[in-house]
């Protein structure tokens, strides 16, 4: 079911939901959500917080209903703008679409403009998330614009394929967090139901998140470089959830701010 790039029409979602035989309803994660973020290695399950974030495709639904019965939300994480070569699909991609490297090894940034892109991304979500009874997805990678991608991707293209990423969770029935992009924050809010940073303190781009805190969503914060006792305070303090975790995400390291 190939989907319109840019914003669906209230018709199309209504097909996808009818297609996918799912319903419109989808968590609303509250803010002071507690999180866990492991995207390699066997899961840890045994974290006491309230919402675990696994990579989409390196887990079976199996692990999704064992968190379930653990009574964890689940997040799935999918890359939505660069092309991983690893993934079972990444020979479904025109070449077309395949522009620089993002800096990790067998990434390259995706043209998001392109029909395609967007009708890989829909199966994506369809079957590594809602499939496997995912409660939320994480799009990774949806700032190509602010990247030298390779294509003249502009702010307003990235903003119309960002909401259409929300509006597609929405209609899988699951609930949607943006990922970075301070800059589109709070243009983005209104579609998303939470945010998650990478380095918003070391970077000073923390206070561009406000409109998902007022607005009672999770803001939640990865930190890499810094030792807990450098973010946690001011991070409480305004609401944001941050945690330390080394780069690789897979598990060694953990050490939250609550």
């Amino acid at each position: 079911m190939t989907p319109p790039i840019g914003w669906p029409s209230r018709r199309w979602q209504e097909r996808r939901r009818s297609h996918l035989g799912v319903p419109a309803a989808h968590w609303h994660p509250r803010q002071g959500l507690t999180w866990y973020w492991q995207l390699q290695g066997r899961v840890n399950n045994s974290r006491p917080v309230a919402a675990y974030d696994i990579d989409g495709f390196g887990n079976p639904a199996a692990e999704v209903a064992l968190l379930h019965a653990a009574g964890k939300h689940v997040v799935c994480y999918v890359d939505a703008g660069t092309w991983e070569n690893w993934r079972p699909d990444a020979g479904r991609f025109p070449r077309s679409a395949l522009g620089r490297p993002n800096g990790w090894p067998g990434e390259r940034w995706l043209d998001i403009r392109q029909p395609p892109v967007a009708s890989l991304i829909a199966s994506r979500t369809a079957s590594q998330c809602q499939g496997k009874r995912f409660d939320a997805v994480e799009f990774d990678n949806i700032d190509a614009y602010s990247n030298r991608s390779g294509f003249p991707i502009t702010a307003a293209d990235q903003l119309r394929f960002d909401r259409w990423l929300a509006t597609t969770a929405h209609a899988d029935g699951l609930a949607v967090f943006q990922k970075n992009d301070p800059e589109q924050a709070r243009q983005l809010e209104p579609y998303f139901d939470g945010l998650l940073s990478e380095s918003c303190h070391v970077y000073s781009e923390c206070a561009a998140y406000r409109s998902y805190l007022r607005a009672g969503k999770p803001v939640l914060d990865a930190e890499y470089g810094l030792a807990p006792s450098r973010f946690c305070a001011v991070e409480r303090r305004v609401g944001i959830m941050g945690a330390r975790y080394d780069l690789a995400l897979d598990g060694r390291v953990w050490q939250p701010c609550w």
